[in-house]
């Protein structure tokens, strides 16, 4: 099974990933079949370079995320992409208790 997942690069205390969609059963910094992007989260803000129609194809063929990849995926809009929404929902403002007229 392919799995998108996150691969270290970086020095020591200084994390750097590149997100990869590789064989679930190889190592997490070894062999990988196609780099799909990269990620710093040590850079204030995060850093994050996608390519997301390349991350579309992997996901529309069988590939399963990482939660920490779906999180990046859904962070940087690449999973509204792939399941067709073109804008987002934004969620309803919650409503301060009292505020209502109870019946």
């Amino acid at each position: 099974m392919v799995r998108i997942r996150l691969a270290r690069v970086g020095k020591k205390k200084k994390p750097f990933y590149r997100i990869v969609a590789a064989d679930s059963r190889s190592p997490r910094d070894g062999k990988f079949i196609e780099i799909l992007g990269s990620y710093s989260p040590i850079s204030e803000p995060e850093v994050t370079s996608l390519k997301p129609e390349r991350i579309i194809y992997w996901l529309e063929h069988g590939a399963q995320m990482t939660e920490r990849v779906r999180a990046i995926l859904k962070k940087e809009g690449v999973l509204r992409q792939w399941k067709g929404e073109e804008a987002p929902v934004e969620p309803e403002e919650p409503r301060e208790p009292g505020s209502a007229s109870e019946g």
